[in-house]
């Protein structure tokens, strides 16, 4: 007999659920609707849903009985015991170094989203009984509190987590798959990114601080991502390349973010002079890390950017090495990555819209994710430059 989950009625001002149940008969096994008092409708229980958990405590034990909860868990369970688990394991393929299935990065996302949505959603509910209508429900109650990035995010880990379900035979069908994220819910803010000028103002106002400034021109130049930068090694340098090897994420190191992230960039002028100032200043080092923190380890970031980079920027706060508070550099602090952003829209502008040359520096797998998250609008003077060209072209055409 398949898993119940009894349907709940009214009767004589107390609620009932309706399910069936085998029993023998003369020899044979016979399936009998049946029927249980939950308890009396009163204050605290007027509505079907008030009712919901006596009924599902109730059922659990029918289906028990019935011999279909066997393989059953609960969903806490689950995630505690196995997709967690799952997702943490190290595995070791042949010829290659052990490495965790997923990014230390990505688990410690998804433990945020479950310990702050998921956890107190799921309750008491085991797999076999979690219905779509309350994961639709869970993310209409968010659309108030959370974008729709955040509902995405959410519907990701629970049809994951299901879907791992599947594969290991207690579900058969992937609830979450049936669930939608409302078209109501609150569409992101456009992500940021510096022009080339506001690139060259911040790198200027950082004129005594040759480290911030490299690591400002690997952001807007070259588009480094803040993990990659800071876990570069001078060995990783030659003349012509800064070649892409590993990352870290809050003093972890380890690979890139993706296979297609290991790999070379150019190094340009506008890297190559404070990169060279900076090995000067480092007294020529061969090897170790380019930008170490005083236990030699990979600088963080965070406390390069809030104590030198950002006074410089805003003209706000002391730098802890001027021991002033600096003037302002006329640009507004965006975050790193909008020096990714900006790499990428600078140089499709450069190139006369060349995408190709941008998803290379990115190293990103797919061409859609570089024009999609990465390119932002052109500059006046891109656009007016643009448009002088396209008027040439055409009078061209007309003159033959």
């Amino acid at each position: 007999m398949a898993r119940q989950s009894g349907y709940i009625y009214e009767a004589f001002g107390a609620w009932h659920v309706r399910f069936y149940q085998s029993e023998q008969i003369d020899g044979k096994l016979v399936r009998k609707q049946k029927s249980h008092r939950l308890c009396a409708k009163d204050r605290a229980h007027q509505s079907k849903s008030s009712v919901k958990d006596l009924c599902i405590d109730f059922m659990r034990k029918v289906n028990h009985t019935n011999g279909t909860e066997q393989d059953d868990m609960r969903v806490v369970d689950f995630w505690k015991d196995r997709y967690l688990p799952y997702c943490e394991e190290v595995i070791a393929l042949k010829g290659q170094d052990p490495r965790p299935r997923m990014r230390p990065s990505t688990v410690r996302g998804f433990k945020q989203i479950w310990n702050q949505h998921l956890e107190a959603h799921f309750g008491k509910l085991t797999l076999q009984e979690y219905e779509p209508r309350w994961g639709m429900r869970l993310l209409r109650s968010l659309t108030s509190k959370q974008g729709k990035t955040t509902l995405k995010h959410i519907k990701s880990l629970a049809t994951a987590l299901f879907s791992y379900a599947v594969t290991e035979e207690i579900l058969k069908v992937n609830p979450w798959r049936e669930v939608k994220v409302p078209k109501d819910a609150i569409e992101p803010k456009e992500t940021e990114h510096y022009t080339l000028e506001e690139a060259e103002n911040i790198i200027s106002a950082l004129v005594d601080h040759v480290d911030a400034q490299l690591v400002m021109a690997l952001s807007c130049f070259l588009g480094l991502r803040p993990g990659e930068l800071a876990s570069l090694k001078w060995e990783d340098l030659d003349k012509q390349w800064i070649h892409i090897r590993r990352n870290v994420v809050r003093g972890k190191v380890g690979a890139p973010k993706t296979q297609e992230s290991i790999a070379p960039v150019p190094l340009i002028n506008q890297v190559r002079v404070p990169l060279e100032l900076w090995h000067q200043k480092s007294d020529n080092p061969k090897e170790g890390w380019v930008f170490p923190s005083e236990e030699d380890t990979p600088v963080d970031l965070h406390n390069l950017v809030a104590r030198v980079i950002r006074p410089h920027v805003e003209g706000k706060g002391t730098c802890v090495r001027c021991k002033l508070i600096p003037e302002k550099s006329g640009v507004r602090w965006k975050g790193l990555y909008a020096g990714r952003r900006c790499a990428a829209t600078a140089v499709i502008e450069a190139t006369g819209g060349n995408y190709a040359v941008a998803q290379a520096l990115l190293r990103h797998k797919k061409m859609d994710t570089t024009v999609r998250f990465y390119k932002k609008a052109i500059t006046p003077q891109a656009f007016e430059d643009g448009m002088q060209q396209f008027a040439l072209k055409a009078a061209a055409k007309e003159a033959r």
